[in-house]
C-alpha cells in the first residue's frame, strides 16, 4: 500500500499545479498561490490518470508465470486471467446498492439523525436512539448511506439490517432533490434574508424552487409584461389644434362603354380569305 501511494505521489502529484511535497524542503515558492484546483475537478483528473496511465502501465511487481521477464499491465494481468479462468457475471441486489452508496457517520439522537441541517426520523430508530453503534474507531456513530441524488430518506445499518429513514419535511416538497438543489435553496434562502440553517423555511424555498423548475418558465406572463413595457414606453400621438377640411373629391361623370359583340368565327374567316 505503501509502494502505491508512493507511485502515485510521484507519477500524478507531484505534476500538479499547487502541489506541497511531502515537506518543507521539496515544496516549492509561493505554490499557495498555484492551487487552481478543487477537490471534485482533482478526483476528475485522478479518475482520468487511473485509467490513461496507472491500468496502461506495465509494473514490475505484475509478472506472468509464462514469460516472467516481462512487467505486465494491470489490464494485460486481467486480461490474462479472465482468459485462463473466465468471470461470472453477478446482478447486484437492493443491499449491494445500499452498500454502494455514499456513507455519514452519525449520532441516532432523540429528534432523529441531522445530515446537511436536514432531519431524518422514524419510529424504528426508537431502541437505537443515544446508543453506542458498536464502533470504537467511529466513536460509536451510526453508519449512514444516502443517495445525493435522492436525499428524501436515508439508511442506517443496524444489526437487524437496514432501516429507510424518510426526512421529516418530505410533506412539504412535491418532487425529489439532489444536494445540490438543496444547497441552491439554501442560497435562495439567505438571498431572501431567511435564515439558510433553519430546516422548515429551507424547505418551503425549496418546494417553490421544484414547482418552479416543474412547470418551466412562463413565458406567457413575461411576453405580456413585455408588451405592457413597450406599450408604456411608446408616447401617445398629440392632438391636433386645428384641423383642416380636406377637398372633396370632384365627381367625375361615368366613362363611355363600349359594346362588343359576339364572335363569329366564320365570318372572321371569310375576312382573311
Amino acid at each position: 500500500m505503501e509502494a502505491t501511494f508512493s507511485a502515485i505521489n510521484s507519477l500524478f502529484c507531484q505534476h500538479l499545479a499547487g502541489y506541497t511535497g511531502r515537506d518543507v524542503s521539496r515544496r516549492g515558492e509561493r505554490v499557495e498561490d498555484r492551487a487552481v484546483w478543487t477537490i471534485p475537478e482533482l478526483q476528475d483528473l485522478l479518475d482520468e490518470w487511473l485509467l490513461a496511465g496507472w491500468q496502461a502501465r506495465p509494473h514490475d511487481a505484475l509478472r506472468d508465470p509464462f514469460r516472467p521477464k516481462k512487467a505486465m499491465s494491470p489490464n494485460d494481468k486481467y486480461a490474462s486471467l479472465v482468459a485462463a479462468c473466465g468471470y461470472l457475471p453477478l446482478v447486484l441486489r437492493g443491499e449491494d446498492y445500499l452498500e454502494l452508496l455514499p456513507t455519514a457517520w452519525r449520532a441516532v439522537n432523540d429528534y432523529g439523525i441531522r445530515i446537511n441541517y436536514r432531519t431524518y426520523d422514524c419510529a424504528d430508530l426508537g431502541p437505537h436512539r443515544r446508543q453506542h453503534s458498536g464502533h470504537a474507531a467511529k466513536r460509536g456513530l451510526w453508519e449512514v448511506h444516502y443517495d445525493p441524488y435522492d436525499l428524501s430518506q436515508v439508511f442506517v445499518r443496524t444489526e437487524q439490517g437496514w432501516i429507510t429513514v424518510p426526512w421529516i419535511h418530505l410533506p412539504l416538497v412535491n418532487a425529489p432533490f439532489a444536494d445540490f438543489t438543496w444547497a441552491h435553496a439554501r442560497r435562495l434562502a439567505a438571498a431572501k434574508g431567511l435564515d439558510d440553517t433553519n430546516e422548515a423555511g429551507v424547505a418551503r424555498v425549496l418546494d417553490e424552487l421544484l414547482s418552479r423548475a416543474e412547470h418551466g418558465p412562463d413565458f406567457r406572463s413575461a411576453k405580456v409584461a413585455a408588451r405592457t413595457r413597450t406599450a408604456a414606453a411608446v408616447p401617445a400621438p398629440e392632438a391636433d389644434s386645428e384641423t383642416e377640411s380636406e377637398p372633396e373629391p370632384e365627381i367625375q361623370p361615368p366613362a363611355a362603354v363600349a359594346t362588343f359583340g359576339v364572335f363569329d368565327a366564320h365570318a372572321e374567316a371569310e375576312r382573311w380569305l
